[in-house]
Order: C-alpha cells, then structure tokens, then sequence
C-alpha cells in the first residue's frame, strides 16, 4: 500500500482547487474535479486549466487511469470529457449524481428523454466502494451536505473532501442549493474528521482571505482550528451557524450555467442546427439575493 503523491492546480477566477494524485511505485494516477474555463461575458469555454494538468501528468511519466468528479459543481464547468478524449481514462462521480440530475431536468425544463442516469460518465460509485490507484487504496465515502451527490475519495493518506470543508480559518461550505442540507452537511464533516489525525485534507476552494491560496490541512488541524468546527458543536448550533451565514451569501455567478453544462458530465448541451450549443437560464427561479 502507498500514500499519493498530491499537486494541486489553483483556478483563481473561480476560486476552484483541482488535484493530480500518483502512486509514487506504479506511476498511476487520477485527477480530480479539473476545470473548463469559462468567460460568461463572451460565452467561450477554452482549456487552459485542463492543459496544465494534462502537462503535468506527461512531464512527470503519469499512467493516468481515472478522471473523478466529486459533485456536480455550480461554479465552473467540469474538464472530464476533454481529458477523457485526451488519454482515455475513465470518468466517475458517485452514484446519487442521478437524484441531482433528475432534480436540475425540472428545473431547465430539459425533455422527458434527457438521460438522468448518471450515463454521462463511465462510473457511478456508491458509498464504501473501494478501488486501487496503482498500489494507493481509495475509498469513497458519501459526503452529502452541500450537494445531493457529493462524495469524499480517501486516497491513502489523503482525502478529497470537495466543497465540504474549507481551509480552517474559512470554516465549511455552503449548504442551501438545490438539494442542499447544512444538518446532512454536519454528518458528513463529522465522518470526514473522523478519519485518522494525520490524513491530508485537500478542499475544493480557497477564496485567499488575505494570504495567499492554500489547499491543505489535516484532520487534526481542522479538529483544533476550523472556525465552524473547533468549539465542538452540536448539530443545533452547527446548524444554526451555517444557515445564517448561507442567507447573505449571493448564488455562485456560474451556478445556472455550471449546473446544465455539468449535469451532462461537463458536456455542453448538443448543438443545434447551426452547430452551435446553447446555454439557458431558467427566469425567476430563483430569488435575488
């Protein structure tokens, strides 16, 4: 059994951390939750932040073998099927992706035949599978919380927690989208700090609050000095605290644009008849904050 080697690859405009991980002895690895730019004001998607990973993993002689999303993300579009196209590897999310799927179909107003069973990808993990990255073990724990779908991938010594915890001096992660549940959220960090004192914790965001953006901290760290974690609440007050904050926090600027694109496995919707693909927004389905 091996502990990963870990890159993370920072996206500043969405604040959004992705990750490179190997097996130092086989040289196999996956990445996780990688981005498609995108610039809402000119509509154009480019591969900028896929590149980078993709050079890394032919500089450093990575035999990549998975591509992992973590969740459905609403603030950027997933990178899976370009990098896919690219080295073959193959594509998984957990399995619950289809309760976000059937839920968002509603809301686009998208037709009886889109396909909301988890499809898109090649890999639909359930809560507790398990699997080998070369001699690196990951096991996947259901994290749900923030999203419906939502789940870690403990990779040795490492975990990928998504947007469920943040670094310790930014506390959590929202829980009020669609589907969302700041008391599913409490049980879910409260698993994800029950893993070992020393397991390396890799979050999905860091917004740089005054310092310069990090993406690491451990269990033990996070017990001691998360600000919504360090003073041991009780689901009440975790609650409370979380739901608070989440009524004066603007939806993410890309959510009704990631949500289309990434429920199709980081797809763009098929053309229509002049080629073109075509992004919605659903008028007043939400409410402005």
């Amino acid at each position: 059994m091996s502990n990963p080697i870990v890159k993370g690859f920072w996206d500043e405009p969405t604040g959004s951390w992705q990750y490179v991980f190997h097996d130092p002895e086989t040289m196999k690895g996956a990445i996780v939750d990688p981005v498609l730019d995108f610039d809402p004001l000119a509509g154009a998607t480019a591969t900028g932040n896929a590149e980078r990973l993709l050079a890394y993993v032919r500089d450093s002689g990575i035999e990549l073998i998975w591509i992992l999303d973590t969740h459905p993300h609403a603030d950027h579009f997933s990178a899976a099927p370009w990098l896919k196209e690219q080295t073959g590897a193959r594509t998984a999310i957990g399995e619950h992706v289809t309760k976000v799927q059937k839920l968002w179909q509603g809301i686009y107003n998208l037709p009886d035949e889109f396909p909301t069973d988890g499809s898109q990808w090649d890999h639909l993990f359930a809560d507790g599978d398990s699997f080998m990255v070369g001699n690196v073990p990951v096991r996947v724990m259901f994290s749900p919380g923030h999203t419906l779908a939502s789940v870690t991938y403990v990779a040795g010594d490492a975990a990928f927690v998504h947007d469920t915890l943040m670094m310790p001096d930014s506390g959590s992660s929202r829980a009020d989208f669609p589907g969302g549940s700041s008391a599913a959220l409490y049980d879910s960090i409260s698993a994800i700090l029950a893993l070992p004192d020393d397991t390396r914790i890799f979050v999905g965001h860091d917004y740089a609050p005054g310092r310069a953006a990090e993406c690491q901290a451990s269990v033990a760290q996070h017990r001691a000095a998360n600000i919504h974690w360090k003073d041991h609440p009780t689901k009440a007050e975790y609650r409370a605290v979380r739901d608070a904050r989440d009524a004066t926090l603007p939806l993410p600027k890309l959510m009704l644009a990631a949500l289309q694109v990434n429920i199709r496995g980081g797809r763009l919707p098929e053309p229509e008849d002049n080629g073109r693909s075509y992004l919605k927004l659903p008028l007043n389905a939400f409410e402005s904050r």
